[in-house]
């Protein structure tokens, strides 16, 4: 059985089940379009910094976060448009603005699909007239993210767009990987190395943009706990970025359709035409060996 219910915890949240599966998934629309939690069997899936959580003036640390138009952060957080130079956060804004359910569905599969259109506070951002929709589906043990992308404007929109999803983990160490890329950039030392396919848990922290990726799927398997975490993405997405901070129960394993600073040096940037919308998914099976 299928079903969604409504709860008014700190923010309204709608609650995702799968009953048979034992699955559930809980979504914030007005923190974000966040989803919050996913159990499977009683089992967390994903972290949450409640108390962050509960300030709107923090971003949150947990769940799992939508990025767009950007992925990680500007020089300055400034770029150009035409001759014109605006401010954008790390991240860009999807994340921290209300979205609007359009749509619920309980047959077969339970998803509910969400909706952020631009308006004046994007546009003092961003100039462009724009519809996200990103559509949350539930069944058995996959959880699918389908996402919409439609320009409204009179000239090419340019963006990236990721996924900031934080995964429960006790034991890094305990972690293995099978990440489909040849090369690792370290973000804060700015080092470029070839990928071992292994990370150095005894920092105090991991920053590392992992490109190219050569094929539409990565894992997880954490020994500890005997769970296996399979991403599958689009052709869209370019990188994966694995961040994590040494002392705290998760690590992030994040597909972003182009690296940081996209907007100013055009690398794997997605301009959409007029009128036109791209669609994209990432999907996320839990396993438990």
């Amino acid at each position: 059985m299928f079903a969604i219910a409504r709860e008014q915890n700190h923010y309204e949240t709608y609650i995702l089940t799968d009953q048979q599966a034992q699955s559930q998934l809980e979504v914030v629309p007005e923190r974000g379009g966040i989803i919050t939690k996913w159990q499977l069997q009683g089992q967390e899936i994903l972290y949450l910094d409640a108390e962050r959580f509960k300030d709107p003036n923090l971003s949150v640390r947990g769940g799992i976060p939508i990025l767009f138009p950007i992925c990680g952060n500007l020089p300055d957080n400034t770029y150009t448009d035409g001759e014109k130079q605006y401010q954008l956060k790390q991240h860009g804004f999807a994340r921290d603005l209300p979205w609007q359910v359009i749509d619920q569905i309980t047959n077969n599969l339970v998803s509910l699909t969400l909706l952020l259109k631009s308006n004046d506070q994007t546009r003092s951002v961003y100039p462009f007239e724009f519809e996200l929709t990103f559509t949350y589906q539930l069944k058995g043990n996959t959880l699918e993210i389908q996402q919409r992308y439609t320009n409204h404007s009179t000239k090419p929109m340019p963006f990236s767009t990721g996924l900031h999803p934080y995964f429960l983990a006790a034991d890094k160490n305990q972690l293995q990987f099978e990440i489909p890329a040849t090369q690792s950039q370290d973000q804060i030392t700015k080092q470029i190395q070839p990928f071992s396919g292994n990370f150095d848990f005894s920092r105090d922290e991991l920053d590392i943009a992992l490109k190219p990726i050569t094929a539409n799927s990565a894992s997880v398997t954490d020994t500890g706990r005997g769970l296996k975490l399979d991403l599958t993405y689009s052709e869209l997405y370019s990188t994966l970025v694995f961040w994590t901070i040494k002392g705290k129960d998760y690590y992030c394993l994040e597909p972003w359709s182009a690296p940081r600073n996209a907007l100013n040096t055009g690398e794997s940037l997605t301009k959409l035409a007029p009128e036109e919308t791209l669609e994209s998914f990432v999907r996320l099976t839990a396993t438990f060996l």
